[in-house]
């Protein structure tokens, strides 16, 4: 049975936030999408998850359908609306899943609102290290390009003209989809089509050009939470060894390796799926 999903907009200190809801019963789960994805990339996920329990999928402020403001991008400004959604929308304690930056908002959220969370899960997260260089994978590359002549807002434009280009989308997500089957035209334009909104381009750079906020070291440290991590093991942005990092920091967690890349819940929904599932059945 395919459970349908309805959209809705909610206003957030002004501005116009995109999201999905399915489900009428269960745990109240929150999805949250990584870097230039949105509430489709949950495409394989909420129609499962919503067979047992409440799904809720929001774009985060400057993706998605979301509004774009020229704002100060980082952890602490979604985790803000994740808290937000969760007492204005969902109004329960939710469990947490995230992708990549995704990840590291939801965990900003759950390490400071334990009383809004009953649980986290990490699919491939992001963020610092203590004692990491300040950028990996993607991000080091596109930081290290913005930094000097792509602070310059032409320049800037001319890059992300460059990466959003079709071709370009599906290029990058060949290099971290391990299995190339769900890189298909509908998930290309779906990162293509919210690359066309007014600020997208703003966004980028704003978000490369941030500070990367707080530690993960320290937010663990401040976790009190079921942590769940689901790891594409075949990932080169976010590779293996991270996940043994939170292992060591939090060693709590469960954990999961997947035969997959940077984004399993898309690549390799099925897996994914049991082992929310099941997860959180053990939680309940």
């Amino acid at each position: 049975m395919t459970v349908a999903a309805s959209t809705e907009y909610w206003i957030w200190r002004g501005h116009r936030v995109y999201y999905r809801q399915a489900g009428t019963s269960g745990s109240a789960i929150l999805l949250v999408h990584g870097f230039g994805a949105s509430t489709d990339h949950w495409r394989y996920n909420i129609p499962v998850l919503a067979e047992h329990h409440r799904v809720w999928a929001v774009d985060l402020l400057g993706f998605g359908r979301s509004a774009k403001p020229d704002l100060a991008y980082d952890g602490d400004l979604w985790r803000d609306q994740l808290r937000d959604f969760c007492q204005e929308i969902i109004q329960a304690p939710v469990i947490a899943v995230g992708n990549s930056l995704g990840g590291y908002s939801a965990l900003a959220f759950a390490a400071d609102h334990p009383e809004l969370s009953r649980g986290l899960v990490l699919i491939n997260g992001a963020g610092p290290f203590d004692d990491a260089p300040k950028d990996e994978g993607f991000r080091a590359v596109i930081s290290k390009a913005i930094q000097g002549f792509f602070q310059q807002p032409w320049a800037s434009n001319l890059l992300f003209d460059y990466m959003r280009n079709p071709q370009q989308i599906r290029k990058t997500l060949l290099q971290v989809y391990k299995d190339p089957r769900n890189v298909n035209d509908e998930l290309v334009e779906q990162i293509h089509r919210a690359s066309l909104d007014p600020g997208a381009a703003q966004v980028f750079a704003r978000v490369f050009s941030s500070p990367q906020g707080r530690s993960l070291n320290t937010l663990l440290g401040q976790l009190e939470l079921p942590l769940l991590l689901l790891w594409g093991a075949l990932d080169p942005w976010m590779s293996v060894d991270r996940a043994q990092r939170f292992r060591q920091i939090y060693p709590a967690a469960t954990w999961i390796p997947l035969q997959a890349g940077h984004c399993p819940h898309d690549e390799c929904p099925e897996p994914v799926n049991a082992a929310l599932l099941k997860w959180i059945a053990d939680l309940d």
